[in-house]
C-alpha cells in the first residue's frame, strides 16, 4: 500500500512538471495574398462590359492595382469617363459674319452649341479669270478694246499671279458666273486663266464641343446660298489662353 501511494505521488509530481502535457500546435498559417484583376470581381466584370473602351480602362485603373495609388474617398475618388471627355473643333474660317452666322444657325438646328470667335487669318476670295497679256503694250490694249468691244466692261489690266501684268475678267465666288466668263472669253479667241484667290484680316470661326459618340462634320453641310463656293476646313480648337498647362 505504501509502495502504490509513493509510486502515486511520483506519478503526480511529473505530470505537475509538464512532461505529460502535450506541445501546442503551431497556429495556422495566413493564406498568401494574391492579386486580383478588376475584371475578375463582379463590379469589374459589368463595367467592362457595359462601358466603352477607354471609360472601361479608366474603370480598371481606379480599382487598384500594384502601382495604382491608394484609394481617396469622397467627391475626387469619382472615376473620369470617356463621356465625360469632351472635343473641341473648329470650322472655318467664314469671310464676314453673315455666313458664320448661317453656319451657327445650322449647326444650332443639329444639336450642337456653337460658339463663334474672330481671328487674323487668310479666307478663300473666290475664283479669278484672267488673260496672259502679250509683252507689246499695243497688243494689250487691243485686246482691252475688243473685251470692252464683246460687253466685257469689267476687264481691267492688273499685276498677275507671277511676274508681269495681265487682264482680269473678274473674280467669282459662284461656279456658274466664272465657267459663264471663260466660255465668252474663249469664244472671242481668247485663252484664259483661273486662279484662287485669298484675302488676309479677319475671318470667323465656330468652335463645337463634340460628344464621343458625335462624328466629325462635314463642311459640305454649311454650305452657304445656293451655287456659293465657300471652301471650309474642319480642325482642332486652338489652345485656351488661360488654362494651365
Amino acid at each position: 500500500m505504501v509502495v502504490c501511494l509513493v509510486l502515486a505521488n511520483v506519478g503526480y509530481f511529473l505530470w505537475s512538471r509538464g512532461i505529460a502535457k502535450t506541445a501546442p500546435l503551431p497556429p495556422p498559417a495566413a493564406p498568401a495574398a494574391t492579386l486580383k484583376l478588376a475584371s475578375e470581381s463582379p463590379l469589374g466584370e459589368h463595367a467592362a462590359d457595359a462601358a466603352p473602351d477607354g471609360a472601361a480602362a479608366a474603370i480598371t485603373g481606379a480599382s487598384g492595382g500594384p502601382d495604382a495609388p491608394p484609394p481617396e474617398t469622397g467627391e475626387a475618388a469619382k472615376p473620369v469617363l470617356l463621356a465625360d471627355v469632351k472635343r473641341c473643333i473648329s470650322v472655318g474660317p467664314f469671310r464676314d459674319v453673315s455666313e458664320a452666322a448661317h453656319a451657327a444657325t445650322t449647326l444650332r438646328g443639329g444639336g450642337y452649341d456653337p460658339r463663334q470667335r474672330v481671328a487674323d487669318g487668310e479666307v478663300w476670295a473666290g475664283v479669278w479669270v484672267y488673260l496672259q497679256l502679250p509683252p507689246s503694250r499695243t497688243a494689250g490694249e487691243q485686246i482691252l478694246s475688243k473685251l470692252k468691244a464683246a460687253g466685257i466692261d469689267d476687264a481691267l489690266e492688273m499685276p498677275g499671279p507671277n511676274e508681269g501684268s495681265v487682264i482680269s475678267l473678274g473674280l467669282y465666288s459662284e461656279p456658274k458666273r466664272a465657267q459663264a466668263r471663260v466660255a465668252q472669253a474663249q469664244a472671242l479667241g481668247f485663252n484664259p486663266g483661273i486662279a484662287d484667290r485669298k484675302r488676309t484680316g479677319n475671318v470667323y470661326w465656330i468652335d463645337i464641343d463634340l460628344k464621343p459618340t458625335d462624328s466629325l462634320l462635314n463642311p459640305a453641310d454649311l454650305q452657304g446660298e445656293a451655287g456659293r463656293i465657300v471652301r471650309l476646313e474642319v480642325k482642332g480648337c486652338p489652345p485656351d489662353p488661360g488654362a494651365s498647362p
